[in-house]
């Protein structure tokens, strides 16, 4: 999972073009020579998909190996992020929404017109910690927490049945359990043995 790029624009009436106000990237994967021309790709398709995307909406476009996610509020200010099919689109747009509501806080951007005019620390701080998006986001991490123990529970249960004979034997001699308890473990025992779907 990777994030190409974060970029911040504007865009609305009043502007005929897209105008990159910020850019963030890592780029670091490719090789020297093709950085430029990716970061060139990413702001172009970043700009196309911004005028292509009515105020108020967020849409994910792809393209080739890559999502480009965007949302355009309805004061101009829009944003899109880069990030290759992997990447959680519900992590994508969580950062997105963060990095719009910082930026707009903080940084006068109304007038600018200048391309990539205003360096924006917590841009470049984002595209480092959403690289792995179940440290950034906590739902993500949650839902990757919970797939381990599921495996852990699944390794568990896997490596009970391997010792079956073993099982039968404490069912058994357990004092725990009642006569009809044993009964119906040997009976559905029976019974999954000789129903075996391949």
């Amino acid at each position: 999972m990777k994030i190409l790029a974060i970029t911040m624009l504007r865009y609305g009436a009043d502007t005929p073009e897209a105008i990159v106000l910020s850019q963030a990237s890592d780029l670091s994967s490719f090789g020297f020579f093709q950085r430029a021309g990716i970061k060139e790709m990413c702001t172009f398709f970043s700009k196309t998909i911004v005028k292509r995307t009515p105020a108020g909406q967020r849409q994910t476009v792809q393209h080739e190996d890559y999502n480009v996610h965007v949302y355009v509020r309805h004061d101009g200010l829009a944003a899109t992020i880069t990030a290759d099919m992997e990447y959680p689109m519900r992590v994508a747009f969580v950062l997105l929404m963060n990095m719009m509501d910082q930026f707009s806080e903080q940084i006068q951007w109304q007038a600018e017109t200048r391309e990539e005019a205003i360096v924006f620390a917590p841009m470049q701080q984002a595209i480092v910690d959403y690289q792995d998006p179940a440290k950034a986001d906590k739902i993500t991490k949650i839902q990757r927490d919970l797939d381990d123990t599921t495996n852990v529970l699944h390794k568990t249960i896997e490596s009970v049945l391997e010792r079956g004979v073993k099982l039968d034997d404490l069912v058994d001699r357990s004092d725990s359990l009642s006569r009809q308890s044993k009964m119906f473990y040997k009976q559905a025992k029976k019974t999954n043995s000789c129903c075996v779907v391949m």
